[in-house]
């Protein structure tokens, strides 16, 4: 039986981040969907109802994984949230050791452009222009840890290289980036922990 694995994410760019990696990180056999919100309150404010909808009739072979940016929230509240939401529709969450579980929530930390800096090879071969040695910078040398936001960071330094001087296109980038982007290769801690998950999914829903 092949897997089935249902993504909430809270906007457009990680849609199209994510289908864009996915031919590189999961099997031909899985089918997946992702359902985007209007942002990270909206997903947080409609994800009872949703999760109340699925758990009737969500199939052994199927499994959903929530994923909203931290933000300048507490990690850990933020997850014991998400966690209690599923609980309370009546789905089992993921926890260390469990192998049954429905629902996982993942964090990033603190939004998808630290995934970028993660792997800043792929960036470099969407934009030639940016410096090599930006993951040798000390701001920049923990993805998930870089200070005044990473989107900022990311739009300085695509600017200095003579991209986007306009203004950044989200939607546009996360596909640019998400094409070149290698999941065995990203460096970010919050990535790692969400393709672990993700794998771990497949193959425990087989």
């Amino acid at each position: 039986m092949s897997s089935h694995l249902i993504f909430f994410v809270e906007e457009q760019s990680m849609e199209a981040f994510l289908r864009a990696v996915f031919p590189r990180l999961l099997p031909d056999s899985v089918h997946f969907e992702i359902f985007t919100f209007q942002g990270k309150r909206d997903l947080i404010e409609k994800l009872p109802k949703r999760l109340r909808g699925l758990a009737p009739t969500l199939a052994a072979n199927s499994r959903i994984v929530v994923l909203v940016d931290c933000d300048d929230d507490d990690c850990r509240q933020l997850k014991s949230k998400l966690n209690e939401i599923a609980v309370q529709a009546g789905l089992k969450v993921r926890n260390v050791g469990s192998t049954d579980w429905q629902v996982v929530n993942r964090i990033v930390v603190e939004e998808l452009e630290a995934w970028y800096f993660g792997d800043w090879d792929a960036v470099r071969e969407a934009f030639p222009r940016v410096s090599a040695n930006v993951p040798r910078q000390q701001q920049y040398r923990d993805s998930d840890c870089i200070a005044g936001g990473t989107w900022e960071a990311l739009e300085r330094l695509l600017k200095k290289a003579g991209y986007y001087t306009a203004g950044i296109a989200k939607i546009e980038l996360a596909r640019t980036i998400g094409q070149r982007f290698q999941p065995d290769r990203c460096k970010s801690p919050s990535f790692r922990c969400f393709r672990g998950v993700v794998l771990e999914a497949v193959v425990g829903s087989q």
